[in-house]
């Protein structure tokens, strides 16, 4: 188990701006074919049968009833593509295991026994393509952002975000499984904690988690808090973990919200809110992180390889 003290969001941005992370290019993406609806909170585009494909989270401006679509680009805009399944869900992800294609999402529904407060669960659906797509995994309620990836040995690694009691306000576990049928719920409500990531008052979550070169996993995620006036703060976050022995690395911020090309907000508690949803990482040392911004908008931004340095160095306890 990792001994660390715990960097809160104002000491990890104090970090950031001594770093001063270079952004190469900044670009929101257009979207056509959803009439006045937002898409936010997108995937990075994804190849799919040789046709790059993203995943976005579309909802008009004052609802969060959101479905996700599949867009593919033409002529400058990301378009629905109509042969494929839309879904009731939000904030949606894509990972491959083997010849799997897996899609994931946030499903909202009424907690038993109330009226008006929502529940939430992680759902996956799998597939060899986009079109057949079928229902494959639940995860508990009350839990987002559990993500799979595939390891160098050929297991899968799968981290969770439980709350409550066991997560607080929300905090990352770790487990691995030999293969995908061997996931059950019990195992993700027992994984460990990767202890010394949240304060207190905080919470964060897995994004995208990618294979290093070195066998490790690079992990994409979001950290976030509310301020005094009750509004949300989300940074995107990197850091590294390695899967055979547990250690990993402190997190550390990859943007901030100014990063990006300025905007609307869905609502002004959501204004300094960047959502993690995934990076490209690119031949010549740089990477194209995609976001939803303000909970309104998707964008990305090319900044160097925040890999890069996890597959040259050690991971220390």
């Amino acid at each position: 188990m990792n001994s660390r003290a715990v960097k809160t969001c104002d000491v990890l941005l104090k970090e950031f701006h001594v770093k001063k992370v270079e952004i190469l290019r900044r670009e929101k993406l257009l979207f056509s074919g959803v009439g006045d609806k937002d898409v936010y909170n997108i995937t990075a585009p994804f190849q799919v049968e040789g046709h790059w494909v993203l995943a976005g989270r579309v909802e008009s401006r004052d609802s969060e009833q959101s479905e996700i679509i599949f867009f593919s680009k033409e002529q400058g805009s990301w378009t629905p593509i109509p042969e494929l399944p839309t879904f009731q869900l939000q904030d949606p992800f894509m990972t491959q295991i083997g010849d799997q294609i897996l899609i994931g999402g946030v499903q909202t529904f009424k907690a038993p026994g109330s009226f008006e407060g929502l529940q939430w669960r992680t759902v996956f659906y799998k597939g060899v393509s986009l079109r057949d797509l079928k229902p494959f995994f639940e995860g508990p309620d009350g839990m987002k952002d559990i993500r799979l990836v595939k390891l160098s040995d050929g297991e899968i690694g799968i981290f969770t975000r439980p709350q409550g009691a066991k997560g607080g306000l929300g905090k990352i576990g770790f487990f691995r499984v030999s293969s995908l049928d061997k996931l059950t719920l019990e195992q993700i409500a027992e994984a460990p904690l990767l202890e010394g990531q949240f304060a207190a008052e905080e919470w964060g979550g897995v994004n995208e988690a990618h294979l290093l070169s070195n066998g490790w996993i690079g992990v994409l995620g979001h950290i976030a808090h509310f301020d005094s006036r009750g509004h949300r703060h989300y940074y995107p976050m990197v850091f590294a973990l390695d899967p055979v022995t547990g250690h990993y690395s402190d997190i550390e911020l990859i943007a901030v919200r100014s990063d990006f090309e300025p905007g609307p907000a869905k609502r002004a508690d959501l204004e300094d809110v960047v959502f993690s949803g995934g990076i490209i990482r690119k031949p010549d040392g740089t990477a194209e992180l995609y976001a939803g911004v303000s909970d309104a908008e998707a964008q990305l931004i090319v900044i160097p390889d925040p890999f890069i340095r996890y597959e040259q160095e050690k991971l220390r306890k």
